[in-house]
């Protein structure tokens, strides 16, 4: 495994983390899960824009 792909790894697992970790309803969750497994950069520049936040502790 390259550098940049460890790196794309370690993002997107970040990302999954906090989209299951946030108040979003469960269809949001799943349809953000796909979007970042199926399109790993993009999907996780998505997320990054526009994608939910966790929750406020």
């Amino acid at each position: 495994m390259t550098l940049g792909g460890a790196l794309v790894l370690a993002l997107d697992i970040y990302a999954l983390y906090n989209v299951m970790s946030s108040d979003a309803s469960a269809v949001g969750k799943v349809l953000w899960v796909i979007l970042i497994l199926l399109l790993p950069i993009f999907g996780f520049i998505l997320w990054l824009l526009l994608g939910p936040r966790t929750k406020a502790s």
